[in-house]
């Protein structure tokens, strides 16, 4: 099956070689997003970083054509452990039940992010 991509207004554009979602069947990969507004602020602290991240890994996935139910998994990548909390409540208001997997690393990322998110979706489960 041939990969497709798109790209959406809704997100900001990708900062490097990468398309913003690609999609093979019904497989739909969300490129990591931070915590820019579409057009390109970086908002401030974790808190409204993580929402506004999600809100782009949401806006992407939905350019290929993916919902929040058809999220199967989320890596969320924090500068800090001390972040955790504030992240997590900001999270735990996006995703509705039942809750896809997740894994939450710790890493170094560019000044000023405190979050990066990506997602991989699956459209059209038939369980």
């Amino acid at each position: 099956m041939p990969r497709s991509t798109s790209t959406t207004d809704q997100a900001p554009a990708p900062a490097g070689p990468y398309s913003q979602h690609a999609r093979i069947g019904s497989i739909v990969a969300a490129a990591g997003q931070a915590g820019f507004l579409p057009d390109g602020t970086l908002l401030k602290g974790v808190g409204e970083q993580t929402r506004q991240t999600l809100n782009n890994v949401l806006a992407v996935l939905a350019a290929g054509g993916a919902g929040e139910q058809d999220i199967i998994s989320v890596r969320v990548f924090l500068t800090d452990v001390s972040q955790f909390e504030e992240m997590n409540a900001v999270y735990e208001t996006v995703f509705s039940d039942p809750l896809p997997a997740r894994t939450t690393v710790y890493v170094s990322l560019p000044p000023g992010l405190d979050v990066e998110i990506d997602a991989l979706a699956v459209i059209g489960d038939a369980a």
